[in-house]
């Protein structure tokens, strides 16, 4: 992951459409436990509301117990307008040794006042798409069906990959024009798959046939 190599010169706050795994992977390597730990914070849900904002700007004012910074995580597919305005003032004076990572899938969604607070990490600096993107552009819509099965396909009780589609859809909005057709179409993937009961497989046919 692209990011300092010590954890006291991390930045203040980062935002990412990493998955949580890859960015505890990251940390890790910056002397960050992977086992449970007094200093790190990690929220995961559907959507980050005003009363999360809340309790994550209460702890932002605690000491860390055990590492030199506090880690708080937020992993989740959207955050409240409410919220986000909740916690300007904490991205904007926040105290040294508090360190914030939000996890999105559409971190372009965020309000401009909440970006300018925070650093974008790119997510090819977190993962690589497991879909050649060149190839997958050079494919025809039947082939790139068949070549996103890696993702549509699953097992009785096997998680999807988020992360992986993630990353493919990432990787593919920056290999396209910002005119070209199919950046709805994977606008509308990225915004869209995190839903309860969203149905991934008819979103990504629709990023294979648009582009």
């Amino acid at each position: 992951m692209d990011l300092p190599k010590t954890l006291e010169s991390l930045h203040h706050a980062y935002v990412c459409s990493a998955d949580v795994g890859s960015l505890v992977d990251a940390l890790e390597k910056r002397g960050v436990p992977r086992m449970a730990c007094p200093d790190v914070y990690i929220y995961e849900c559907q959507e980050f509301r005003i009363d999360n904002a809340r309790e994550l700007r209460e702890r932002a004012y605690m000491n860390p117990l055990v590492l030199s910074r506090r880690i708080f995580i937020v992993s989740c597919a959207g955050i409240a307008v409410e919220a986000q305005n909740a916690l300007l003032k904490t991205l904007e004076e926040p105290r040294g040794d508090a360190v914030f990572f939000f996890l999105l899938p559409s971190p372009e969604r965020l309000l401009p006042t909440f970006r300018s607070r925070v650093q974008i990490l790119a997510h090819d600096s977190v993962s690589e798409s497991t879909i050649s993107i060149s190839e997958f552009l050079k494919a025809s819509p039947d082939k790139r069906i068949t070549m996103l099965e890696v993702f549509t396909k699953k097992k009785d009780g096997e998680e999807r990959d988020f992360a992986g589609i993630t990353a493919f859809l990432d990787a593919l909005e920056r290999a396209l024009t910002s005119e070209h057709d199919g950046l709805h179409a994977v606008y509308r993937a990225k915004r869209y798959m995190h839903d309860k009961g969203a149905l991934i497989k008819p979103l990504l046919e629709q990023v294979a046939l648009l582009t």
